[in-house]
């Protein structure tokens, strides 16, 4: 049997499976830094340890040890299937009959780096900068493509002191598609730090650091980077909110700035007031300014400007419509309604 084994980031993070792994192995391949990091589990067992490079050689050992009886442990970090010595293993298997493989997946520096920053993750995509195997072409086509689509951008291998220049190349691309302010979250050497696309250049980045880069809708709370999924905040419809949506409804509600509003300019000049009461309070996203104000457990949308652009109203207006058709459906079609708000969030953040 061939166990490649995921070992994970860091020696406290060995799931019990690989545990278990390891312990019915006679024998251990790796990369000499994984088996140091493992070296009190594989006491007394045929230990191969092997350079950086030499991926390929890993594997023909593992089969030849394999052929011979052997139960064989190919060790990766992380997860072996993520930039791991699976690929490298099946790549091979074409050539061998009767081969018996077994993966055993770990903790993969995405989701470890994610843990560490709080919680930046939706859809994304992991991205490796090395360009050892992958033309530059293809990364960057990848980069561009992910940041436009609004993934998430999980960096691995991001720079080294002899490839430093792709690097700075995509944080430029990435700049193109992202605000300056993007929130970034870095992890290196299990440390954390939180900062903007904008100052990405002027980090401390090496081969051991994980770089995730956010969304138009990722934001920062109490140095934590938040992805919201956009989650029901189930909350009665104050009384005010329920006539003015039936007025709307009613199509009694003028578009654009209410100057005869006693209030008027609320939040800034020119402002289109025509969802005055937000269709999707409490939305809980902080990404467009609302915020908690915590000793009251209050959803506060001083901040929020954005229902207020003519844009987002048009947005909005064109197809709520067709999920509310009576003021009640503003609570009960909350799910719906959020949807509606993600989409024209994106479009028009």
């Amino acid at each position: 049997m061939i166990r490649i084994v995921g070992i994970g980031p860091s020696r406290e993070d060995i799931t019990l499976r690989a545990l278990k792994a390891l312990k019915k192995s006679d024998v251990v391949i790796g990369y000499k830094k994984y088996i140091e990091m493992i070296k009190d589990l594989v006491k007394g067992k045929e230990v191969i340890v092997k350079g950086m490079g030499d991926e390929i050689e890993r594997a023909e050992l593992a089969i030849q040890k394999h052929y011979e009886g052997k139960d064989v442990a190919l060790i990766s970090s992380g997860d072996p299937g993520v930039y791991g010595m699976a690929n490298v293993l099946f790549q091979l298997i074409g050539k061998y009959s009767d081969l018996e493989i077994e993966v055993i997946p770990g903790v993969t520096a995405a989701t470890y780096a994610a843990s560490k920053v709080g919680a930046p993750l939706h859809d994304f995509a992991v991205i490796s900068l090395s360009d050892i195997l992958t033309p530059v072409y293809e990364i960057k086509e990848k980069i561009k493509h992910a940041a436009k689509s609004h993934m998430i951008i999980v960096l691995y291998n991001p720079s080294s002191k002899k490839r430093k220049k792709l690097f700075f190349e995509v944080c430029d691309l990435l700049l193109k598609y992202l605000k300056p302010d993007t929130p970034v979250g870095i992890v290196r050497n299990e440390k954390k730090k939180i900062t903007k696309l904008e100052n990405l250049k002027n980090e401390k980045i090496d081969m051991s650091t994980t770089v995730i880069i956010g969304n138009k809708l990722t934001y920062i709370e109490n140095n934590y980077m938040i992805t919201p999924r956009g989650y029901v905040i189930k909350q009665p419809i104050n009384e005010l909110a329920r006539d003015y949506y039936k007025r709307y409804l009613e199509g009694k509600i003028q578009k654009g700035p209410n100057l005869e509003c006693e209030y008027y300019p609320c939040h800034f000049p020119y402002q289109n007031c025509m969802f005055c009461f937000c269709p999707f309070y409490p939305c809980g996203d902080q990404s467009t300014g609302g915020y908690w104000i915590k000793k009251k457990k209050v959803w506060s949308c001083e901040n929020c400007f954005w229902i207020h652009k003519d844009e987002v109203v048009e947005c909005i207006h064109k197809k709520i419509r067709k999920i509310v058709k009576k003021p009640e459906d503003f609570e009960k079609k909350k799910k719906e309604l959020l949807k509606l708000r993600r989409e024209c969030l994106l479009k028009h953040s």
